[in-house]
């Protein structure tokens, strides 16, 4: 059962092992009842009591009656799940839809219907359905919500069969699931000026020529809206449809998200961790900057990129980029600690030429990483690290004896390479530090509260 897809289940007879699994369906009222029989009548044999002889085989007939009633009851439903909706941030609710329908020819009994999810997304959901007549439809839902991110697997749905004595219980299921993914807490960002105007055209942008003179025009298909002084009449006659130039236009700026996932450089774990976090924060400045206009990609220490080398491995601000900022989202749904130990790879895809911006979320760096981190500066337009100290955040928060001395040697060092370098305290709002990192690209303060102007922003 997929959302908005139909899966079917019949329950009924035609299995291997009928009897077994009719009798492997009593309940714990039915094999008493059964038991108590056997027991009355051996108990007559022996007395030779004619009379409670009857009432052992009353009592054993029952429950084999309402078993094979129940396993001879022939139902064809169909069912289906739609998630409202399937891909929801973590904290949030979702719904879960469920529909079923009964497609045969009779009404069916007393349902009992059943859902799996995982023990993260809450408890078992369980209903019960009346009377369903042939051809009528139930609708029920549910509620599941999970502080974790991740995908989850709802289903299989099952239907539970009892008969009106309550002897005899049988299962049957479906064979389809749906997937939840929970991505990660996304908090809108203020607009700032980081790098380039708010709309992604601004430092280091670039201009292509789509045009080359009246014979070497590469005409398009005309669009609501365009000019119609722009139309070209001899590509128009050609085609036998309205075509119009395709003019100088400006690209888009670029920023690069650069997520640390080594292990060793994050300390603690679960819903509030530093790792956790600096995804959180990677998720926020992705929909930002795609918010603003920018072709965004996603890049990690293992120099995986998403959305990969489509599109020159950057996502626009277009339609498909939406399908792009979904995948990243769904990325960082599942995205977990590297086995790496340096950024060297990262460095290397980003040795490919002017990146624009680079906004980094780093985790504890040693002096090597650290001047692999700062080479990363002459590769992009402007760079923007948020520096985690993932000993600080693995401690209490009231534990202070660490004067994370070696967290400002590495935003020093960052610095002097030209980084705009913020160091992220451990239950920082993130509003704020992208506030603090354009105060401070900007010349306005530097990390000691001096003013300072920096050189060539």
């Amino acid at each position: 059962m997929t959302s908005g897809a139909t899966g079917q289940a019949e329950t009924g007879r035609g299995e291997k092992g009928g009897a077994r699994t009719a009798l492997a369906g009593l309940t714990t009222r039915g094999r008493s009842f059964l038991a108590a029989g056997i027991a009355a009548a051996i108990c007559a044999y022996v007395l030779g009591q004619p009379d409670l002889l009857r009432v052992g085989l009353l009592l054993a007939a029952l429950p084999l009656v309402c078993a094979a009633v129940v396993y001879r009851t022939r139902y064809r439903v169909a069912g289906s799940r739609r998630l409202s909706p399937a891909r929801v941030p973590a904290g949030s609710e979702a719904r879960v839809h469920l529909r079923m329908d009964n497609v045969s020819r009779l009404p069916t009994g007393l349902l009992m219907l059943q859902d799996r999810v995982p023990y993260v997304l809450g408890p078992r959901p369980r209903f019960v359905l009346d009377r369903v007549e042939a051809g009528g439809r139930r609708e029920v839902s549910y509620r599941v919500r999970s502080d974790l991110r991740g995908r989850y697997p709802l289903g299989p749905l099952q239907l539970r069969l009892n008969d009106p004595f309550g002897m005899c219980e049988l299962t049957r299921s479906f064979s389809t699931y749906d997937t939840l993914t929970v991505i990660p807490r996304v908090e809108p960002l203020p607009p700032v000026r980081l790098t380039g105007e708010a709309k992604g055209y601004g430092e280091g942008r670039q201009r292509s020529l789509a045009l080359a003179g009246e014979d070497d025009v590469i005409p398009r298909g005309y669009r609501y809206g365009d000019d119609l002084r722009r139309v070209h009449w001899r590509s128009t006659a050609r085609y036998g449809e309205l075509m119009v130039r395709r003019e100088e236009q400006p690209q888009r700026s670029r920023c690069t998200v650069l997520l640390d996932t080594r292990g060793p450089a994050f300390g603690g774990a679960g819903p509030d961790s530093a790792f956790e976090w600096a995804v959180s924060a990677t998720a926020s400045v992705l929909v930002h900057m795609l918010e603003r206009g920018f072709s965004v990609r996603l890049l990690t220490d293992t120099g995986n990129s998403v959305p990969g080398e489509g599109a020159d491995g950057f996502a626009g601000a277009n339609q498909e980029s939406a399908d792009a900022a979904g995948l990243m989202m769904d990325t960082l749904a599942v995205i977990d600690h590297s086995d790496g130990t340096g950024l060297s790879r990262a460095y290397d895809v980003l040795r490919g030429g002017n990146e624009g911006l680079l906004v980094a979320f780093l985790g504890d760096l040693d002096e090597e990483q650290a001047a692999v981190a700062a080479k990363m500066r002459q590769r992009s337009g402007g760079a923007v690290a948020f520096l985690l100290d993932g000993d600080s955040w693995g401690r209490e928060p009231n534990d202070v004896s660490d004067p994370m001395n070696r967290t400002e040697e590495r935003l020093r060092m960052l610095r002097e390479a030209g980084w705009t370098a913020v160091s992220v305290p451990r239950g920082a709002p993130l509003t704020e530090l992208w506030r603090q990192a354009d105060r401070e690209r900007s010349g306005v303060v530097t990390a000691g509260g001096t003013s300072r102007r920096e050189a060539g922003s």
